[in-house]
């Protein structure tokens, strides 16, 4: 593997062997991670009741039961070919199995797709675990996976089947493999870059908007790799050529003709700002109101985290999409859901950094209290995220814009 520039700005330990002796020691924990996940994102997908937006079903699973039963409705972004199939081809082919199963009652193909997404929303939450571990240890890795888990908005969107949720699984995965989000003295596996790509390209062909992330992380991989040609002829030209090409085979058959679907979602968002007529907000919408909604109490926590971690790579990510996603007039709560996990890596080191035990309650007296102590800031912490997000998950998700059948 080539040498890398040395990166002065995350001064943590060499965190890549301490994981490899994690896993010696403990070689089904990230099974153990992945089944906790899952159970709960199952019980998420089962919990929630409510609408959010109307891409959920037309985007996806309307196109996807199109697909496999040969009826369902098209809107117009289908018909001037701005999407591509590569997302509903995902729950056509669930819903194939379903069928085939004889398993397409009415409840189970209206449960079935999220539970679908549940797996995959699992498997974005054991990769935050893995990418929280690699950059700052097991310690804060578990606090990550909790601040994961318990934000309320996470908890509301995650596992709808929404394209979003899918391009966020992806982010995930992929950050977990680009050399560059590591530290200088981590390890990292020669072919790991490549694996990087490959998850970058396809999130980029699922939703072309994903291209702000992976723009901002391939510049930085750019900057600190030296062999700079290698990476751009032998991995990044072939790699993306090789995911668009399977992107347009799918969108070819499926159309029935040529479609180059990112060129025309590009022309009709960016070009033309077709989705201006959806609404428009104010340049620091995400900053004042949508993202802020989204980390709610979490926000003073993901602050404390950038200041206290000092990771420019993460915290510059955030920036970057928040920045760049703020200079379009449409904006949504979902379209920076990618970024959202990452903000809650950094609350996860603040709560990490916070005091474990209670003081002494040393004022009180008499022989009972000796032994009592204050709760301490990490337990008074937790007891306030849960205190405040678990009732607006259980209501955005039970109550709020009840879906009727």
């Amino acid at each position: 593997m080539k040498r890398r520039k040395n990166d002065s700005s995350n001064k943590h330990p060499n965190l890549s062997s301490e994981e490899e002796k994690q896993e010696k020691k403990s070689p089904d924990s990230s099974k153990k991670v992945l089944a906790i996940c899952l159970g709960f994102r199952m019980l998420n997908a089962l919990l929630i009741q409510t609408y959010f937006n109307p891409d959920e079903h037309w985007q996806a699973l309307e196109v996807a039961h199109r697909i496999a039963f040969g009826y369902g409705h098209l809107t117009w972004e289908w018909k001037k070919g701005i999407r591509s199939y590569l997302h509903p081809m995902l729950f056509a082919l669930f819903y194939k199995v379903i069928a085939f199963l004889g398993l397409d009652t009415p409840w189970f193909m209206m449960k079935a797709p999220r539970l679908l997404q549940s797996i995959f929303s699992a498997v974005g939450d054991l990769y935050l675990y893995k990418l929280s571990r690699v950059l700052f240890g097991d310690g804060v890795a578990k606090w990550a996976l909790f601040s994961q888990l318990a934000n309320w908005f996470n908890f509301f969107c995650f596992n709808r089947t929404l394209s979003n949720s899918l391009e966020t699984v992806l982010t995930l995965v992929g950050l977990y493999y680009w050399p560059c989000m590591r530290s200088s003295s981590n390890k990292v596996p020669s072919d790991s870059r490549k694996w990087g790509l490959a998850v970058a390209a396809l999130a980029c062909a699922i939703r072309p908007t994903s291209a702000i992330t992976w723009v901002y992380v391939g510049l930085l991989e750019l900057y600190l790799t030296r062999a700079r040609l290698r990476f751009i002829f032998m991995e990044l030209i072939p790699i993306g050529t090789l995911v668009l090409g399977f992107m347009c085979l799918v969108d070819c058959l499926l159309y029935g003709s040529w479609v180059l679907a990112p060129l025309n979602f590009l022309k009709f968002n960016f070009l033309s700002s077709g989705g201006d007529y959806y609404g428009n907000h104010k340049w620091h919408w995400y900053f004042t109101q949508g993202f802020t909604v989204m980390l709610f109490s979490f926000l003073p926590f993901c602050l404390a985290g950038i200041i206290k971690s000092k990771n420019w790579k993460l915290s510059g990510l955030i920036v970057w999409v928040l920045g760049l996603y703020s200079i379009l007039g449409h904006k949504e709560f979902r379209f920076v859901l990618p970024v959202l996990p990452i903000s809650l890596i950094l609350s996860g080191y603040s709560l990490a950094a916070l005091e474990e035990h209670g003081a002494p309650n040393s004022e009180r007296k008499g022989p009972s209290h000796i032994h009592k102590k204050w709760p301490s800031k990490r337990q008074l912490a937790i007891c306030f995220l849960l205190a405040t997000n678990i009732p607006m998950a259980l209501y955005m998700s039970l109550v709020h814009q009840t879906e009727r059948n």
